[in-house]
């Protein structure tokens, strides 16, 4: 099963890792793959996630970032970051040992080109049955939103960081 989680609203990534939980809690293994966030920017689920030892693969295969918050690195790095961690996934899909793998941030990639759109439609509509994928981040291309079973639309009504506030540890990351 194919499941989007999109929008501006906040809980993307949280709505997957609670997913990942679940599974993890029904007796299978899951993965988790970040494709924008950084090994430098420490989030709580980097932490919080360790307990699951084996049962859960997580990579951060991302530079920060890109192009705020400070971000000076060349759009070339992150791209190349992005297209590494595309092929680290594509092999952890189809290594069939995950009930779930999430792909974290992989339509802000998209939408910044990181990574090709026909790469991943290809990885999705290759991947095997047994494994369920869950693909996050803002401005999911339509073409994925087609092909998904699941989309579910994060909207924003309020948020502090509209009244200068920024984010919290334990909150935001």
């Amino acid at each position: 099963m194919i499941f989007i989680f999109t929008g501006n609203g906040k809980g993307k990534t949280t709505s997957a890792i609670g997913q990942a939980v679940r599974v993890i809690g029904q007796g299978e293994r899951a993965a988790i793959i970040q494709f924008i966030k950084s090994r430098k920017w420490a989030a709580g689920e980097d932490i919080a996630l360790k307990v699951f030892g084996k049962n859960l693969k997580f990579i951060k295969g991302g530079k920060g970032f890109v192009g705020i918050m400070g971000d000076r690195l060349p759009k070339s790095l992150h791209k190349k970051a992005a297209e590494k961690t595309l092929r680290k996934a594509k092999k952890e899909i189809f290594s069939k040992k995950y009930g779930l793998v999430v792909l974290d941030e992989i339509n802000v990639a998209l939408s910044l080109k990181l990574v090709k759109l026909n790469e991943v439609l290809k990885i999705i509509k290759m991947a095997p049955k047994e494994t369920d994928l869950i693909l996050t981040g803002r401005d999911s291309p339509k073409t994925l939103i087609k092909e998904a079973d699941l989309v579910t639309e994060f909207k924003e009504i309020r948020h502090p960081f509209k009244k200068g506030v920024w984010g919290k540890k334990g909150r935001e990351y």
